[in-house]
C-alpha cells in the first residue's frame, strides 16, 4: 500500500496554526490528490491501478536494497554500497582499543549506522536513508544527471540552457459520451515549440504527482486548490486559470522540473495523440530513478575548495528554517489583511460611496429642486452630479481588488505550498547529517571503518549540495516575484486613486458655472 504524502507528515517544528477564518487551507498541509470530484480518472488512456492514482506516495516505486548484489548484474550500474575495507584485516585500529576476542577486525567493519525508528518519515520515505547508508544501486544515463555548480551565492542548480515559457490560455467547456461528462481544458503554448496542446486539470494533477514523488528535495509549486461544486462558474475558472498561469511559471524558471522527461511530455504530446500519452505516461509512471535511486543522479562539484563544512551547512540550513518560518507568519498576516480589506471594498465602501454619501448628495439636489427659481438650477445640476460621481466611486471600489489585491494572494498562495514542501525538503538533510554525525562517533570509539564514515559523508555531501541549490533557487525567484508583484501592486493602487481623483475632478468642474 502506498503512503500517504510526505507533507502530510508533522515536520520536526511544525509551522504555527493559521487564524481561524483563514480563507486558504493552512500552511503546513498538503496538496490533496484528486478523489474524483474534480475531473475523474475515466479517460482510456488511464491505467486502472498506477503509482499515479496515489501521487505523493514516497519510496513506494524503489526497490528494497538490503538483499545482497541489488540487481547489478548485467550492466553498468551506479552504486552507493560502501566497498569492502582494504588491506589487513583490523588495519588502522587507533591506540587503546582492542581488537575484540574472536573477530579480529570485524567488530569494526561490520559495525553501522543505525537506521530510524519511525519509518514513515520523510527521511525514510524519500530513500534519503537508504542513500545515505550506501544501498542504492541503479544505471544513470547522462541525461538523468541533475548538476549542482557553485555560483556567486554557493550551490545552485545548473542553468538550463535552453529556457522557455509557457502561456496559458482560453479555458474551453468541453463535453465527451455525448455531453454526459463536461470538464475544462486550458489551451498550453510552450515557447520552445510554439504547438498548441489541451490539457484538464486531471493531467496537471498526474504531472504534479509524478513530480512530487521523484523529487524529494525539490519544492514542487502546488496546483491551485480543486473544487467539486461550481467548477464551471466562470470566476472560478478565470482563477483557475491565473493559478496555473503562476505554477507553471515556476516549473518553466526550475532548472531541474523545466527540463524533467514527464513535464516535456506533458507539454509537448500532442492532445489528439492517444498512443503516444499514454507511452509517455507509463514510461514516467516506471521511471526507476526514484526514492534513493534519485540522490545518484545528483552530480556535485568536485576537487579544491568544492567540499562543504558540515556546520556551515548546519547553519545555512537553520537559518533558511527560521526565515521560512518568519514569512509564513507574515505571508499569512499578509493574505488575511488582503482579504479583509478586498472583502471591505467589495461591500462595505461601495455601500459607504452609494447608499450612503452619494445618496445623501442625492437627497439634498432633489430637496433643493423644489426652488424653481433659474438661477439655482446650475447648483441642482452640479450637486446631483457629485451624487453620481460617489456612485461611481463605489463601483471603482468595489472593482479593485481584482486589480491589485487578488494578483497579491494568487502570488501567496503560490508560495504557502513552497513553505509547506521545506520542512520535508529540511528534514531530508537534517536526517542525512545525524547519520554523519553518528559514523563520525563510531569511527572515534573504533566500531567503524573510516573508509565507510567518508562515503557516508560523501552521499550526505550530496543531499546537502542539492538542499543548499534549491534554497538558492527559491530565494532567487522570490525575489523576482515579490518585486514584480509589488510593482503591480503599487501601479494599480495608482493609477485607481487617480480614476477617483478625476470623478472628483469632474464634479468640482461642475460648479464652475454656477
Amino acid at each position: 500500500a502506498a503512503f500517504k504524502p510526505a507533507a502530510q507528515q508533522p515536520p520536526p517544528e511544525p509551522f504555527p496554526p493559521p487564524p481561524a477564518g483563514y480563507p486558504f487551507p493552512p500552511y503546513g498541509g498538503s496538496y490533496q490528490p484528486s478523489q474524483g470530484s474534480d475531473d475523474d480518472w475515466d479517460d482510456d488512456w488511464d491505467d486502472s491501478s498506477t503509482v499515479a492514482d496515489e501521487p505523493g506516495a514516497l519510496g513506494s516505486s524503489y526497490p528494497d536494497y538490503e538483499a545482497a548484489g541489488g540487481g547489478a548484474s548485467g550492466r553498468y550500474r551506479l552504486s552507493t554500497r560502501s566497498e569492502p575495507s582494504l588491506g589487513p584485516r583490523g588495519a588502522g585500529h587507533p591506540p587503546g582499543h582492542p581488537h575484540p576476542p574472536g573477530g579480529g577486525g570485524a567488530a569494526k567493519s561490520s559495525a553501522t549506522v543505525s537506521r530510524n525508528l519511525n519509518r514513515f518519515s520523510t527521511f525514510v520515505k524519500s530513500g534519503g536513508e537508504a542513500f545515505v547508508l550506501g544501498e542504492a544501486s541503479g544505471f544513470v544515463k547522462d541525461g538523468d544527471k541533475l548538476c549542482v555548480v557553485l555560483g556567486p551565492r554557493g550551490p545552485e542548480w545548473q542553468e538550463n540552457p535552453y529556457p522557455f515559457q509557457c502561456s496559458i490560455e482560453d479555458p474551453t467547456k468541453q463535453t465527451k459520451f455525448k455531453g454526459m461528462k463536461s470538464y475544462i481544458a486550458y489551451k498550453l503554448v510552450p515557447s520552445h515549440t510554439g504547438q498548441q496542446v489541451h490539457r484538464r486539470y486531471k493531467h496537471f494533477d498526474w504531472l504534479y504527482g509524478r513530480l512530487a514523488e521523484k523529487f524529494p528535495v525539490i519544492s514542487v509549486p502546488h496546483l491551485p486548490e480543486k473544487q467539486a461544486t461550481g467548477r464551471f462558474e466562470e470566476d472560478f475558472i478565470s482563477k483557475r486559470r491565473k493559478g496555473l498561469a503562476w505554477w507553471m511559471d515556476h516549473m518553466c524558471s526550475h532548472p531541474v522540473l523545466a527540463q524533467c522527461d514527464a513535464f516535456q511530455h506533458f507539454l509537448t504530446c500532442p492532445s489528439t495523440d492517444e498512443k503516444a500519452w499514454k507511452q509517455g505516461k507509463r514510461k514516467a509512471e516506471k521511471d526507476e530513478m526514484v526514492g534513493a535511486n534519485f540522490f545518484l543522479t545528483i552530480s556535485v562539484p568536485t576537487g579544491p575548495g568544492a567540499s562543504l563544512d558540515l556546520q556551515e551547512v548546519e547553519s545555512q540550513v537553520d537559518g533558511f528554517k527560521a526565515f521560512t518560518k518568519k514569512m509564513d507568519e507574515s505571508a499569512l498576516q499578509l493574505n488575511h489583511t488582503a482579504n479583509e480589506f478586498a472583502r471591505k471594498q467589495v461591500t462595505g465602501f461601495k455601500k459607504e460611496y452609494q447608499k450612503k454619501v452619494g445618496h445623501s448628495f442625492k437627497c439634498l439636489s432633489q430637496a433643493f429642486e423644489l426652488d424653481q427659481q433659474a438661477f439655482s438650477a446650475g447648483l441642482n445640476q452640479a450637486i446631483a452630479f457629485t451624487a453620481e460621481a460617489y456612485d461611481a466611486i463605489g463601483d471603482l471600489f468595489a472593482d479593485q481588488p481584482r486589480q491589485d489585491l487578488d494578483p497579491v494572494m494568487d502570488l501567496l498562495a503560490l508560495y504557502q505550498g513552497h513553505l509547506a514542501n521545506f520542512p520535508d525538503i529540511i528534514h531530508v538533510q537534517k536526517g542525512a547529517l545525524t547519520k554523519v554525525k553518528e559514523s563520525k562517533r563510531h569511527v572515534e570509539e573504533g566500531k567503524m571503518e573510516l573508509q565507510k564514515a567518508e562515503g557516508i559523508q560523501e552521499r550526505c555531501n550530496i543531499i546537502s549540495f542539492a538542499t543548499l541549490a534549491e534554497i538558492n533557487h527559491f530565494h532567487k525567484i522570490r525575489v523576482r516575484d515579490f518585486k514584480s508583484q509589488m510593482q503591480h501592486f503599487l501601479q494599480q493602487q495608482i493609477l485607481f486613486f487617480q480614476k477617483v481623483t478625476q470623478k472628483l475632478e469632474e464634479a468640482l468642474h461642475k460648479y464652475d458655472s454656477v
